[in-house]
């Protein structure tokens, strides 16, 4: 039994030893290009973090900077102005076209409600589709301006999506807002069933809000 042991150590030994040598002939054959590889990726890395540092954040920096205007003026009702600024400070449009996102992905936001106030809805739907955030009560509030940008060009189908699914996103005191705006199309598309389905969510679920003082009128309308 001991010998069977020993024999199997001895085996167990030369196999590490193999092993060993393996290794130490692969390297020594190739560690110009592990070396190499290595070197490489120290300079990606110190690279990445270079540009984080000395280009990006400052990048971000100056164009939070640069938005300090357009965001007053967006804040003050000058939608025309906020957008394209007024040759001295950049608006929202420069601002995206030069920085990115880099003052904030609010700023696709803030262009697309100031294309909606404009008027100019293909637009506020370009910028609203850019805007990303994980806050439910912003992003429903940014489908429904995308559904309101979609009544501004009578393409209704695509409202009542944007208006239901920011009721669905935020549960909110603004659902009841949504709901009238989504019956509202519904009744554009002459589906006064999905339109009275809209009215009655709000009377049995938000009779708190101001939608609801008046929706006992909607939804006589659309039971005739």
């Amino acid at each position: 039994m001991a010998k069977k042991v020993k024999e199997m150590e001895e085996v167990r030994q030369e196999a590490i030893e193999q092993t060993v040598s393996a290794t130490e002939k692969f390297y020594n054959e190739n560690k110009k290009t592990l070396w190499g590889a290595v070197a490489a990726v120290v300079v990606i890395g110190l690279g990445i973090l270079g540009y984080h540092k000395f280009i990006y954040q400052p990048k971000c920096a100056e164009a939070m900077e640069q938005a300090y205007h357009a965001e007053a003026s967006f804040a003050a009702g000058e939608w025309e102005l906020a957008l394209n600024g007024d040759g001295n400070n950049l608006g929202f449009a420069d601002l995206l076209d030069e920085y990115g996102a880099k003052a904030g992905k609010s700023l696709y936001f803030n262009a697309g409600v100031c294309e909606l106030q404009l008027g100019n809805f293909q637009s506020a739907i370009d910028y609203l589709s850019k805007y990303k955030t994980k806050e439910p009560i912003l992003g429903a509030r940014a489908l429904a301006c995308k559904g309101d940008a979609y009544v501004g060009l009578e393409n209704y189908r695509s409202a009542v999506e944007c208006f239901e699914s920011a009721v669905k996103k935020a549960d909110n005191v603004f659902a009841a807002t949504y709901l009238v705006k989504a019956g509202l199309a519904y009744e554009a598309l002459g589906d006064k069933a999905s339109a009275l389905n809209c009215y009655k969510k709000v009377e049995d679920s938000y009779p708190q809000s101001i939608e609801a003082y008046e929706i006992a009128k909607y939804i006589a309308r659309v039971s005739e």
